[in-house]
């Protein structure tokens, strides 16, 4: 069997697994009250659990396990992360913002549910995250559950993504163009941070040292690139149907895109360099590594 075929069924099991693991923990976290704000965590639900490649789960989960994380405590944390992901997609879809009717190949929350229902199954997903985080299940050590409460922060606000959000549809008004190292500083904080954050938390768990997460740093720097020029050219060429999501958006708009600037062909090359080079960080690791390895490049051969 080729190295690629095993690889895709590695890491095929391993994805499945994650996205059970991480439903019920959601399935946990989130019991229905018998009250009138249960319409709230049923769109929690429906946001959060059934649907999702679980990417940033999946690479946290894989990173503690190199350092002998204990799988639960990984889960809660990865658990987190997405509650992260899946409120900004909540927040992302609604009309104010990309205005989409699919996300996973089902209606939006706020197509489900309505426009106030959806703002507010956001906001409650992004504060069970840092609930998740604060929980001694996450991890016995208080000193661990900071570091993680102040990595997860970091990533997704200001100066993660929701900067990066703000720096896209600032790209929308009339007039401002943004160059290939503003779209990378763009794209670096959208999509990157919260990547980062996950192979970085997952090193927490695990109680490495500042200074001994270097190496995991530069993989998750350039599989986060490679993650959003495969993004970019899946807009371009990819199907609706298996994206479970509207595609050719940013052509409609506009916008500025690496696919945009460098064309499809060097694109595609520079997304395949970055996942060599994410790949070649991880030299210091042996077979245990071999999940993050594949996630690389699952990146960017995924149709969705």
């Amino acid at each position: 069997m080729a190295l690629a075929s095993v690889e895709n069924d590695v890491l095929g099991d391993a994805l499945k697994r994650v996205q059970g693991e991480i439903d019920s923990v959601f399935d946990a976290f989130l019991p229905v009250p018998h009250d009138t704000s249960a319409r709230l965590v049923e769109a929690m639900r429906y946001a959060a659990m059934g649907g999702g490649k679980r990417v940033r789960p999946l690479l946290l989960v894989s990173t503690a396990e190199l350092y002998g994380v204990d799988r639960t405590a990984a889960l809660c944390a990865a658990a987190a992360v997405e509650a992260i992901h899946v409120y900004s997609l909540i927040h992302d879809d609604l009309p104010c913002m990309d205005d989409d009717d699919l996300r996973h190949g089902k209606p939006t929350v706020h197509k489900v549910y309505d426009d106030a229902t959806a703002v507010l199954a956001g906001d409650a997903l992004h504060a069970l995250a840092f609930e998740i985080l604060a929980d001694s299940q996450t991890s016995a050590d208080p000193f661990v559950r900071s570091e993680l409460i102040a990595t997860l922060g970091k990533a997704s606000g200001m100066g993660g993504m929701a900067g990066g959000q703000m720096m896209d549809m600032v790209a929308d008004e009339e007039g401002v163009e943004y160059d290939l190292r503003t779209i990378t500083r763009l794209q670096q904080l959208k999509t990157g941070a919260l990547l980062a954050a996950s192979v970085e938390m997952g090193a927490i768990l695990g109680k490495v040292a500042p200074e001994g997460r270097a190496h995991l740093r530069a993989y998750s720097r350039d599989i986060g690139l490679a993650f959003q020029i495969a993004d970019d050219l899946l807009d371009v060429e990819g199907d609706a149907d298996k994206a479970g999501k509207a595609l050719r958006k940013d052509d409609e708009q506009g916008k500025q895109t690496f696919v945009t600037l460098m064309g499809v062909d060097k694109a595609r090359e520079q997304a395949r360099a970055l996942v060599d080079q994410a790949v070649a960080h991880l030299s210091s690791h042996g077979s245990e590594a071999d999940t993050l390895r594949a996630l690389a490049r699952f990146i960017v051969e995924r149709d969705r």
